[in-house]
């Protein structure tokens, strides 16, 4: 855990392209949550903006 006992913000992909599973994590800005496919590198950004949801797990297709 981090030191402040607080968790990392994440969302959970499945990344279609290779089918798998990955948690991304929220950027340093705190605009967006980004990551890439463990296998094919494939990148994924997910912007938090006003209206959104409250989903945390996705698919990226």
């Amino acid at each position: 855990m981090n030191p402040d006992n607080k968790r990392k913000k994440f969302l959970g992909i499945l990344f279609e392209c290779c089918n798998v599973y990955r948690r991304i994590y929220l950027n340093k800005d705190g605009n967006a949550y980004e990551g890439r496919c463990p296998r094919c590198s494939r990148e994924v950004r997910v912007v938090i903006g006003p209206g959104g949801t409250d989903q945390r797990f996705f698919r990226a297709y």
